[in-house]
């Protein structure tokens, strides 16, 4: 029984921890209720069928329970259970605090866990004869799960971690604060001394993250539902009957999986500063190749579907989608991606518990494939070319080896891991993996193109090529434009895969035509189509010409404090209102707000025309950094959106901390400026300074100011100041005061200009006055380094995945009816 110490709540990780035990053996008793009901000849009898549907209904309110129970500890900032002290803080909005839920590994297996026990409702609800079957893996899916939440020790084997762990026991105080831990009665009172947790990452303070990672591990968990309708089918000899009823299951996977993916898209684009949407990070390949492999595997499944032939590979694919979920989640969460990719997790001891949960599900369909081999209805047939099923099969072949490259790259600390080799990963993985992805790509998009103008089993090739010559036309002069104004006329590769993407788009826009004119069916399949050929189209004109326009022909950044960048000639030093032409923008940096823990820029962009001097264009980028104990300088992007580009911006140096601008007792108010300008001056003259030009204004004889205590023979006379700095008009006033026979003055500074001014005499016989003028040194004033990127035709990327996913909607739906109607 834990002891219970000063300001501990105890009850609440002890409820959590019971549902934890108790989703973990709801599962496996559903696991064996459905398994018994699936081996049952008794037509009548369905008792292990309602046990199975009871055990998995109490593991679905479970893992409700166990996810309510550490939200409200997150949410009260329990900070004496060591996940919420990991991974929240009391400065965090409620959002970001739902973030932080799924932030550790804990988080993301409940939240998968989640999923899966809803979509294992909706298999109760719809499955009807498959029920037995399905849910007898989907269950067993569910043990695998929860056991990962367990986090006790059996027989010297660590299983699982749980998320309600107390703090002081997962981490050593003493060790934390020596000094403080060191007095027993201090320890005893820990909590007193824990006032605030660690946070959550800066990198997902984003909105993104809200819903990107609910959206992928709803994907993720998805996946399993076609492996079960396929283990399932050969389980109780249904061959080809699990086809129809996996399909719309394995649309609605591919839909969400790939909505998740291209949400990381736009987290990496907006919060990441590698300046891009995609890095060909482990991690993100660990998500892309399942997603592949089931759109491979749905083709494979519709071939099978309308012509009867490849079946094995049909359920070899839909099997091996799920199958790399599970090693995704391994290569994530096991600990061995650390040195290779920026946001893999640590290693939480379950790197077994991971493996088995790979070869157990690996195991299942091989047995199955073994014992049924004889009575699969494998058939032999002479490859008829003319015919839409080959192609796919070829496309799918296509997307498979595909798979296999990114696969046998991603999977080198692994390989080094088990066979003690020393193998390198690429030095630059974007440039590797295009190279070897662009000839793929341009082979499944003119597969996608030309294989709509074929039928199944036969097409006559006059007629396939008649109506494949018109889009061809077309997209080849399409293809002649694009290319002449993206200027990616260079690289033969890049104008191919252009190539193969228009011509996707138009003839798959034919099809949709036709799909309008009375053949519905095919609706679905070319918007889809269409929609990834302009995902693609979009990420290589945007990945291929993308290029900087902070460029500083000097190569050198004039800033001591500056962290020396990789390529310093693609970043700009800006000093406080001193404006800079960057390409055809006028660019100033106008002030910085700091919002704890984020220090906001606010950089101006200006068009201005050379020859009439109008503003044609004029707006402001707030790119923001954060300044972490740990991670350094984190910074985010903003970025500038046209319909035809983007203008994406990032901080990548800026000053540690924010000079001090107010005088210190002890110190000079002016020694962090240069010697001052003493000038005589007069209303109406005009003063030229490195900030601006300042305007000597009329005298005020009627000064107000919050220190100013005037007797009544005191006389104050206020020196009205305007400085100009391209439009800008900064204004300020400093005081010159008799009192008795004393004279004083007071100054005051345009922190923005590094300017600080005295008016510290009167000269009566020459109708002038003294005016003392302080400026900072270069290196004083307050700047940032910035690069700017110019990414081209980027929408056309963000507008594919839109278009993809309405396709794999409407192909979902019309799977759905002819499910219905058989």
């Amino acid at each position: 029984m834990d002891t219970q110490f000063i300001g501990e709540t105890l009850l609440p990780g002890k409820v959590g921890q019971f549902f934890i035990v108790l989703a973990f053996a709801a599962s496996l008793l559903s696991t064996i209720s459905y398994f018994f009901a699936t081996n049952n000849k008794q037509v009548d009898d369905n008792s292990w069928t309602k046990l199975g549907r009871l055990g998995f209904i109490t593991n679905a309110v479970s893992v409700l329970a166990i996810g309510s129970t550490l939200f409200y500890l997150i949410l009260n900032h329990h900070y004496e259970y060591q996940y919420v002290y990991s991974h929240s803080s009391k400065s965090l909005p409620v959002y970001y605090i739902v973030s932080a839920f799924w932030e550790g590994q804990e988080g993301s297996f409940w939240l998968w866990a989640f999923w899966q026990s809803l979509l294992g409702l909706i298999l109760i609800w719809k499955a009807k004869s498959w029920e037995n079957g399905v849910m007898t893996i989907v269950a067993f899916s569910q043990v695998f799960l929860t056991s990962m939440l367990i986090g006790v020790d059996i027989l010297g084997t660590r299983v699982g971690s749980s998320p309600f762990i107390l703090l002081r026991d997962a981490v050593d105080l003493k060790a934390m604060a020596p000094v403080v831990f060191a007095d027993p009665e201090n320890f005893k009172n820990y909590l007193k001394f824990i006032t605030d947790g660690r946070g959550l990452n800066p990198l997902l303070q984003n909105y993104w993250m809200v819903i990107h990672p609910p959206t992928l591990f709803l994907g993720f968990a998805s996946m399993v539902v076609p492996f079960a309708y396929a283990v399932a089918g050969l389980w109780q000899r249904r061959y080809k009957d699990w086809v129809k009823p996996a399909l719309p299951w394995a649309l609605f996977a591919v839909m969400v999986l790939g909505a998740g993916i291209i949400m990381g898209s736009f987290w990496a684009y907006e919060a990441l500063n590698f300046g891009g949407f995609w890095a060909w990070d482990p991690v993100e390949n660990a998500s892309i190749i399942p997603w592949l492999m089931l759109i491979a595997g749905v083709h494979v499944l519709i071939a099978f579907k309308n012509t009867g032939h490849a079946f094995f590979t049909a359920y070899l694919l839909i099997v091996l989608s799920f199958i790399l979920v599970l090693y995704a989640s391994f290569l994530t969460r096991s600990g061995i991606l650390g040195d290779t990719s920026v946001h893999s997790f640590t290693d939480l001891g379950m790197f077994g518990h991971l493996i088995l949960y790979n070869v157990v599900f690996l195991i299942i369909p091989i047995v199955f494939l073994v014992i049924r081999w004889k009575e699969l209805p494998i058939t032999n047939k002479d490859e008829e070319t003319y015919s839409r099923e080959f192609w796919m099969f070829i496309g799918s072949l296509v997307v498979t080896v595909a798979c296999i490259q990114v696969i046998f790259t991603t999977s080198v600390p692994v390989f080094n891991a088990v066979f003690g080799t020393n193998f390198a990963p690429p030095i630059d993985p974007i440039k590797y993996y295009n190279q070897w992805q662009a000839p793929f790509a341009i082979l499944v998009t003119a597969i996608s193109g030309f294989s709509q103008f074929l039928k199944y089993k036969r097409t006559n090739a006059r007629k396939f090529y008649s109506n494949l010559v018109g889009s061809v036309v077309f997209a080849i002069v399409i293809t002649a434009v694009f290319v002449y104004i993206t200027h990616i006329y260079t690289n033969l590769m890049y104008m191919l895969l252009t190539f193969s993407c228009v011509f996707a788009i138009m003839a798959n826009a034919k099809v949709l035509v036709q799909g309008f004119g009375g053949k519905g069916k095919l609706v679905g399949a070319a918007v889809a189509h269409m929609g990834f050929a302009l995902l693609l189209v979009g990420a290589l004109v945007a990945a291929a010409t993308s290029q900087p326009i902070s460029l500083n022909a000097s190569n050198f950044i004039p800033v001591k404090d500056f962290e020396k960048a990789e390529k310093p000639g693609e970043n700009m030093v800006l000093y406080k209102n001193e404006p800079k032409t960057m390409g055809k923008y006028t660019v100033t940096y106008v002030n910085d707000t700091t919002i704890a823990p984020n220090t906001y820029y606010k950089l101006n962009f200006k068009v201005i025309d050379s020859k009439s001097g109008a503003i044609k264009e004029d707006f402001d980028l707030n790119p923001h950094v954060q300044s972490n104990e740990t991670m350094g300088l984190i910074a985010s992007p903003d970025t500038k959106h046209y319909l035809t580009t983007d203008i994406y911006t990032h901080i990548t140096s800026a000053p540690a901390e924010k000079e001090e601008h107010e005088d210190h007792e002890g110190h000079s108010p002016e020694e962090n400026y240069k010697a001052p300008r003493i000038l005589s001056v007069k209303p109406g003259d005009t003063v030229h300074t490195s900030s601006g030009i300042l305007t000597v204004k009329p005298l005020n004889f009627k000064p107000t100011a919050k220190q100013l205590v005037l007797a009544k023979e005191d006389v104050a006379v206020g020196l009205p100041l305007e400085v100009n700095l391209n439009g800008k008009i900064y204004k300020t006033e400093p005081i010159f005061l008799v009192k008795g026979n004393n004279t004083f003055d007071f100054a005051r500074n345009i922190d923005e200009l590094g300017l600080r001014v005295r008016f510290t005499k009167i000269i009566p016989e020459q109708n002038t006055v003294e005016l003392q003028v302080y400026e900072k040194p270069q290196q004083a004033k307050d700047w940032v380094v910035f690069k700017s990127i110019e990414f081209p035709f980027i929408n056309l990327y963000w507008v594919g995945t839109i278009v993809m996913v309405i396709g794999f909607l409407l192909s979902i739906i019309r799977r759905k009816k002819e499910l219905t109607t058989n």
